[in-house]
């Protein structure tokens, strides 16, 4: 790993809040992702499973965690299988952890290698009643690639049929999306290396400049500064292909006059930052991009003021709809007959914003979490309204990352210039 050492307390909690919830007498096995190949004998740069990350900070392959708490054997309460190291196979993939190494990351005592796992997981098995096992969803997840975790699940029903299973991963929605101080502590770290680097960019961007030279200054950055790299792709959209919300071809020029839209955000510590920002590209918005970049602010700033306690994303988004419908309206993007005579179903508004305004953020940039449930404190979100309008080829986002508290909200990426008048006096220096 490049970053510092994280506290292992971070660990230490996740498995104590989860393993509060399970039923009396039961066991919970998670395992690590694949090793996934990409085409003759080499593989794509391996991922942790993100719940077994959550609960142990390990990053390594063929890792699993197995809680038992009720376990009669108190030194096999929390368990932590790691591959056994190898010195040839270190010689041609690097080293692997050793014990201790493993119980300072993790904050788990007892270390069993995966080759001797067999003959204690049995006995572990036959004294427990239920058997939690993680399927890794997520309501954004439409994958039918039959992962590793789904296939330990067909394994241990064939060799365990009369045992009560149960999913882990209702539990672990719940849980992740309430973060403790010490997870938004990381996310802060991701966050101002994120930070950093959007201030190195304004003094980067200029007409000329291609797309994937700035894809470049930031993943320059964010490994300069110990992050993993990217929490996902970049977006570095100039001019009319900001419309695009995913798009990720980052290969044209910045031209003068265009606006450019940057969504980007560091890992560090296996937890995300996700920022939007839209500069001119050569420093200067105009009277129109200023005022449709104002009013997207003022959108970013209103759904900040209504993320709290008690609200649920629906109707947060329905409020939030209602306001850009009268922004639109004062900018002349839509007409009192267009929203008189609008499509409950496909309203006026969503011509010019047509995605959702927020999701939870942590150790996956689309965190797990309801979207339906009311908001409760300890989540972290993002806010991300934009403006996108075809007939002048240009689109507008501007995105922070928000930790709700009993009393409201804390903008984690306060300190990141945000106005018109911030950017253009910070592109201005260079």
């Amino acid at each position: 790993m490049k970053y510092l050492p994280l506290n292992p307390e971070i660990f230490i909690q996740n498995r104590k809040r989860f393993a509060s919830q399970l039923q009396k007498n039961s066991i919970a096995i998670f395992v690590s992702n694949d090793e996934v190949p990409v085409n003759g004998d080499a593989i794509y740069r391996f991922k942790q499973n993100s719940d077994v990350f959550w609960l142990s900070g390990i990053t390594q392959e063929d890792s699993m965690v197995i809680l038992f708490p009720d376990n009669p054997d108190s030194k096999y309460r929390e368990v932590l299988v790691l591959v056994r190291p190898n010195e040839l196979k270190e010689k041609w993939d690097g080293k692997r952890l050793r014990v201790k190494e493993a119980q300072d990351i993790s904050g788990i005592k007892t270390i069993v290698w995966v080759d001797s796992l067999d003959g204690l997981l049995q006995p572990w098995i036959h004294l427990a009643d239920n058997i939690y096992l993680d399927s890794n969803e997520n309501d954004r997840k439409a994958s039918l690639v039959r992962t590793r975790d789904y296939r330990f699940i067909d394994e241990m029903k064939s060799r365990y049929p009369l045992h009560n299973y149960l999913r882990a991963a209702k539990i672990m929605k719940e849980l992740r999306a309430i973060k403790t101080s010490f997870e938004v502590e990381v996310m802060q770290q991701a966050i101002d290396i994120t930070e950093r680097t959007f201030r190195r960019l304004l003094q980067f961007i200029k007409p000329g400049v291609m797309e994937y030279e700035i894809e470049a200054e930031i993943y320059h950055s964010f490994l300069s500064q110990r992050a993993t790299g990217e929490a996902y792709g970049s977006i570095i959209a100039s001019g009319d292909r900001a419309r695009t919300l995913h798009y990720v071809s980052n290969n044209q020029e910045c031209k003068d006059g265009e606006l450019i839209l940057m969504d980007f955000g560091a890992e560090y510590g296996g937890y995300c930052a996700d920022l939007t920002r839209t500069v001119p590209v050569n420093g200067k918005f105009t009277r129109r991009q200023k005022t449709v970049y104002n009013a997207c602010l003022h959108l970013h700033d209103y759904a900040k003021s209504l993320l709290k306690p008690g609200i649920s994303i629906l109707d947060y988004t329905d409020k939030v709809g209602e306001e850009a419908t009268q922004q639109f309206l004062k900018i002349g993007l839509l007409k009192k007959t267009d929203v008189k005579n609008e499509d409950p179903e496909n309203r006026a508004y969503r011509k010019y914003l047509y995605h959702g305004i927020s999701h939870h953020l942590g150790v996956d940039v689309h965190d797990l979490g309801t979207r339906t449930e009311p908001i409760k404190a300890g989540m972290v979100f993002t806010v991300e309204p934009g403006i996108y309008i075809e007939e002048e080829q240009m689109g507008i986002r501007i995105e922070n990352n928000l930790w709700i508290t009993k009393n409201g909200n804390k903008d984690l990426m306060k300190n990141i210039p945000i106005t018109a008048e911030e950017i253009e006096a910070l592109m201005k220096r260079k």
